[in-house]
């Protein structure tokens, strides 16, 4: 797997370095910073800007690209031993989802399920995630309502987003939970919510319906830790 962007590449040098196979510098670097990646035993080559863009398919990759194990991607079974798991259900942007991914992360959510995508773009979620993708146990199960249905089985409370729930303010919040995040365009179907146990809502200050889902679900997040 290829990711690019100075930020992402940064992310796994300093806490994941043994993930990198290659890093590619398309930039001059200062010779102290030099000397520090090639202390940490990364392969490192240096390949002209024009390589560069090819290899980045016209990314912004900001001179810094590198070859990578992949993520890993867990099971549904391996996430229902843990409290706090947020389920996307149809949301289809890679940079919503690696903002959720990222705030999911700072937040204190311990697994993220991906529902509704045949394919989802790793790589790019890499770069919008920040490289916060490394550390959020992440499953990735087509049919949402399979996930719904084992989830409540395995006594988890769930609560999902919707235009006319209850303010999360005053949301009863249960230890082991899952927050539904709709389409961001459509939100939540109906045969979703009607699996819901506790749709929330935020409640705006003015005369907005709604926010972006990403920025909505870090709310929502942080009112529920």
């Amino acid at each position: 797997m290829l990711i690019y962007g100075k930020q992402p590449v940064y992310y796994l040098l300093e806490k994941y370095p043994h993930r990198i196979e290659t890093l590619y510098l398309a930039k001059e670097l200062e010779k102290k910073e030099y000397s520090r990646l090639m202390r940490m035993g990364v392969t490192i080559k240096r390949i002209p800007p024009e390589a560069a863009q090819k290899m980045a398919k016209n990314g912004n990759h900001q001179g810094f690209l590198a070859d990578i194990d992949g993520v890993e991607v867990k099971s549904l079974e391996a996430l229902r031993t843990k409290p706090f798991i947020v389920i996307l259900s149809g949301i289809t942007d890679v940079g919503n989802i690696g903002a959720i991914i990222r705030s999911a992360y700072a937040l204190g959510v311990d697994g993220i399920v991906v529902c509704g995508i045949k394919h989802l773009n790793l790589e790019a979620i890499v770069r919008s995630s920040s490289g916060a993708i490394f550390d959020m146990p992440i499953a990735i199960v087509n049919n949402v309502h399979d996930v719904l249905n084992d989830l409540k089985t395995s006594g988890y409370y769930i609560y999902g987003a919707v235009m006319d729930g209850e303010d999360i303010n005053g949301a009863n919040i249960t230890y082991k939970r899952a927050l539904v995040l709709g389409n961001e365009s459509e939100g939540l179907s109906n045969r979703v919510v009607e699996k819901l146990d506790y749709p929330v809502s935020i409640k705006m200050a003015h005369g907005f319906d709604s926010l972006n889902v990403s920025a909505a679900g870090a709310i929502l997040m942080d009112r529920m830790r």
